[in-house]
């Protein structure tokens, strides 16, 4: 019932930038929480930052202030602006939409952090 196309992955070494996006379609009606997630190979799965639909957001430890998330209610899309990037962000970013009590999940954009 609900899609989410994630992009804007790619290499970039450390220090550098980059900036995700995530558009959800389908069955949304109001505005919903939404937010990334990440998961190294070998890793669990890590919270990174969450919208909430009046604009507050949370975001872990390892990415403040370096990373900002935000949000266009309108196209019911996310973002993710990461800089200062560090080999240890290399992860694939999930973006994931909170509707019902239920979490939808994209299928993930890599981002690399290599020299």
């Amino acid at each position: 019932q609900v899609q989410l196309a994630e992009s804007g992955g790619g290499l970039v070494q450390p220090g550098g930038s980059l900036r995700l996006s995530c558009a959800a379609s389908g069955s949304i009606l109001s505005i919903k929480p939404m937010g990334w997630y990440r998961q190294a190979p070998g890793k669990q799965r890590e919270f990174v930052a969450l919208i909430f639909s009046g604009g507050s957001t949370n975001y872990a430890d390892s990415v403040k202030g370096r990373f900002t998330i935000s949000r266009d209610n309108p196209k019911n899309s996310v973002y993710l602006q990461m800089n200062r990037l560090k080999p240890e962000d290399t992860a694939v970013y999930s973006c994931y939409i909170v509707l019902s009590g239920k979490t939808y999940w994209g299928q993930g954009t890599q981002v690399t952090v290599s020299s």
